[in-house]
């Protein structure tokens, strides 16, 4: 799903969030099994065939003249099913340009046959938003498109193929009152093949596979800041094309009754248009010394390659450098995850990661513009703590902490727009109770701390039933009415309630 165009857009997931079965996250490199742009963790959506036939309809409203509708229709027969969702929301915004308006939808089919299950997905997205401060000092709007359609095809219990096809789009304005001052119009698209064999060994297996990746991007621009008044289109990005190849083999330890497990893997991944490669390894294992306590550890190589925004694009604000190299990190962690009662887990990790020709964007004073450049010397560490406590039937408690440091050394003095607006201090706490009727409250109190920032907390709670034909919601944000900026210069949405019901139909 990772956009080639700008890395803004990697979350521009154009599926309707009731359809997803779960949210999987994987800390630290991935890129032996998953390649480019796994640098530092890889977040993978899943949808998962239907249980039962039903339909889904829900509806709400809230501040700021938040809006929200989906209806998901499920259909479950001996060997096939189907599952058909939409979904859309829209505000007015909590402050002038930042008002949005998403819609989706979404088509699933499963097939089964003595060759295997086939899976078929087709998604689209639209979406557009007003994009105050997101590029600069301006009044900006934004509006994208997305289509995916991907095939899947298991070959018995062990062999799968699999390809998938996205088209982006993205139309830029960079004043929204006045489109003709600037605006650019950019269309990549990508591709991916897939071919994965996994090789039981008792308790054991042994998973390798080939891929091949194509990205290409047509970009240009409308553009009449010229002395003369007169409209220029110029080609903002131009017209690109790149493609990869890609072998990986893993092998997952798992002795039958052993206290430990062990996995290693390799990749190796050529680009086109020269000699490039990247070679990605990784290790991980752990060891139960105890019943309740457990020691694990993990390392690998993670990488990039820039984005066709880094390499080529220019506005008033940011440059980009055609010259820029992929980005690397190697990244170890170590931890123990200890039941010290039914009741009571604790874990804790250690991080760290070593970073080569990262890309960020810098400038020397307030009054220049960006420049996309490679940092060497960058590294940070840091530590992640949780506890997890059910003081009662039905309640739960969890507590959260991360830290990370890292060297700045690496700017020479410069000023930088991204690597270092991190958290230095991210302290989550989730409190969830069930109440009666199956409704469940959770209360969640976030208190961050931004390199060089000062600390701020958001607090959010929401009600929810989960199960029964009625199902009513309710969702309160930013309780604390916290002022705060995730990027600098961008407000995020002051104090705000969102309520509606759904409604279940089916077995």
């Amino acid at each position: 799903i990772n956009d080639s165009q700008s890395a803004h857009h990697n979350l521009d997931v154009p599926f309707a969030l009731d359809t997803l079965d779960s949210i999987q996250v994987l800390h630290g490199a991935g890129s032996t099994l998953h390649g480019v742009d796994a640098l530092a963790g890889v977040v993978d959506f899943v949808t998962a065939a239907p249980a039962s036939t039903s339909l889904l309809l829900r509806a709400g409203a809230g501040s700021f003249g938040e809006n929200e509708q989906s209806a998901v229709a499920q259909l479950l027969r001996r060997h096939w099913s189907s599952r058909l969702s939409a979904e859309r929301n829209f505000s007015t915004g909590f402050i002038a340009d930042r008002d949005y308006r998403n819609e989706t939808g979404t088509s699933e089919s499963w097939l089964g046959s003595r060759l295997g299950v086939t899976a078929l997905l087709f998604a689209a997205s639209d979406r557009s938003f007003g994009a105050a401060q997101f590029y600069g000092n301006y009044p900006s709007w934004e509006r994208t498109k997305s289509w995916f359609a991907s095939a899947r095809q298991e070959f018995g219990q062990h062999t799968s193929a699999a390809f998938a096809w996205r088209r982006h789009t993205d139309d830029y304005v960079l004043l929204r009152d006045d489109p003709p001052v600037y605006e650019n119009n950019h269309i990549d698209t990508s591709w991916q093949a897939d071919l994965r064999h996994t090789l039981p060994l008792h308790a054991s297996a042994l998973l390798f596979g080939l891929e091949a990746d194509g990205d290409a991007i047509d970009s240009f621009n409308f553009s009449n800041l010229n002395s003369t008044g007169q409209v220029l289109v110029t080609p903002a990005l131009g017209v690109h094309a790149r493609n990869r190849g890609a072998g990986y083999i893993d092998l997952d330890l798992h002795p039958a009754k052993a206290r430990w497990n062990l996995s290693a893997g390799l990749r190796e991944e050529i680009f086109s248009g020269g000699p490039q490669s990247a070679f990605a390894p990784h290790l991980a294992g752990s060891l139960r010394i105890a019943p309740a306590l457990k020691l694990r550890a993990s390392g690998g190589y993670g990488f990039r390659i820039p984005t066709y925004t880094d390499l080529y694009y220019s506005d008033p604000t940011t440059i980009g450098n055609a010259n820029l190299k992929p980005e690397s990190a190697w990244s170890g962690d170590g931890g123990v995850d200890w039941a010290a009662s039914r009741k009571l887990t604790l874990s804790a990790t250690g991080y760290y990661s070593r970073q080569h020709d990262t890309i960020d964007y810098v400038r020397a004073a307030v009054t220049d513009r960006y420049q996309a450049v490679n940092l060497s010397g960058l590294h940070f560490a840091g530590v992640e703590a949780s506890m997890t406590w059910l003081p009662t039937r039905g309640q739960s408690i969890r507590v959260s902490w991360t830290t990370v440091s890292g060297a700045q050394s690496a700017l020479h003095g410069l000023l930088s727009e991204y690597i270092f607006n991190y958290p230095v201090n991210n302290l989550h706490t989730d409190w969830t109770v069930a109440l009666p009727r199956a409704i469940t409250l959770t209360n969640s109190v976030q208190i961050v701390q931004r390199y060089q920032q000062t600390v701020y907390p958001v607090w959010n709670t929401s009600f929810t039933r989960e199960s029964g034909r009625i199902r009513p919601y309710l969702r309160l944000t930013n309780l604390s009415n916290t002022g705060y900026q995730e990027i600098a210069g961008v407000e995020q949405p002051s104090r705000a309630i969102t309520g509606g019901l759904a409604i279940r139909l089916g077995k």
